[in-house]
């Protein structure tokens, strides 16, 4: 769904740039030697839409981009197989069974738990309890060796109401009128996830290693998605090839693992200076005057992120 060469597009030259970290050399990502270091390792990704591409990518990587017989689908094993009536199941999850290398995927758009107020009616509202980490991790963490973590584009009040997420703190309806600002809540969610796994990471099972990806920026113009906005440009670098200053971009995560054993995966800046590397209008999905400016071409940026986590790791 986000293979820009299947699309009518005909400008690809954006899949030929590498990100270059200052005074330092990065060796190119190597599938194989990648999952010989991952060998009976488990990497984790739970977060947005965003962070599935990221999932998709490094899926991607780590097989060369090619169907190979060593892939098995795991997804059982965490309870990710699609429910009766549900368009997808929360996740996925794939080993290369040659090395014992677990990838896998699970949806948390918000890093909020999410607990249906009648789990079999799905019309009815759902309580997003900001303080609680999502179930999904807290059942599985010890089985990770490698998590990454992001949320962000979902903090607006159109999701929130499209899902009907009803915010809960301490077990009851927030009526905080300060944090009944988006901003606010957020801010309290990542703060209470990066507070929770690093209490957890002294007793972990598994060494386990915690990222936190920054947010991927939107390159809307002349609009937003449903108002004419576009990134038609495909010509790379239009916004420059340097970040220069050092701290993050994303001042709510960076303040979120501050102080903590979570490491900070800092894309923001880098992400920002691709306009032309979008999915934009090419997708047979899109419509007429709609533009996807938020998630990317694969392959392109988000591999890019996962040479840093790969390197980091």
């Amino acid at each position: 769904m986000w293979a820009c060469r299947t699309f009518p597009r005909k400008d690809f030259s954006f899949e030929g740039y590498r990100w270059q970290p200052e005074h330092c050399k990065t060796t190119e990502f190597e599938e194989s030697e990648f999952l010989k270091r991952m060998q009976d390792k488990t990497i984790a990704f739970i977060g947005d839409s965003l962070g599935r591409q990221q999932f998709q990518s490094l899926m991607c990587m780590a097989s060369g981009g090619e169907w190979r017989m060593d892939v098995a689908d795991v997804g059982y094993e965490f309870g990710l197989v699609k429910a009766p009536g549900a368009i997808r199941p929360d996740g996925w999850a794939y080993r290369f069974t040659n090395t014992n290398t677990t990838i896998l995927y699970y949806w948390s758009a918000s890093l909020a738990d999410l607990v249906p107020v009648n789990a079999t009616n799905r019309q009815t509202d759902v309580r997003m309890h900001l303080d609680h980490p999502p179930a999904f991790m807290r059942r599985y963490l010890h089985r990770f060796d490698v998590l990454v973590l992001n949320t962000g584009h979902h903090w607006n009040r159109g999701k929130l109401k499209a899902n009907r997420w009803v915010m809960y703190i301490n077990g009851e309806p927030l009526e905080d009128k300060g944090l009944v600002d988006l901003h606010a809540a957020k801010n309290l969610t990542v703060r209470s996830v990066a507070r929770w796994l690093d209490q957890q990471l002294p007793s972990h099972p598994r060494n386990l290693k915690v990222f936190f990806r920054t947010i991927s920026p939107r390159h809307y113009r002349d609009g937003d998605w449903n108002t004419g906005g576009n990134c038609n440009n495909t010509t790379p670098m239009t916004r420059g090839s340097k970040v220069s200053k050092d701290e993050s971009s994303d001042v709510v995560i960076a303040s979120a693992v501050e102080g903590t054993r979570i490491k900070l995966l800092d894309v923001t800046a880098l992400s920002e200076l691709r306009d032309e590397a979008h999915i934009s209008n090419y997708s047979a999905k899109t419509t007429n005057n709609v533009s996807d400016c938020l998630h990317w071409c694969l392959p392109g940026v988000p591999d890019t992120w996962n040479e840093l986590l790969a390197a980091q790791i």
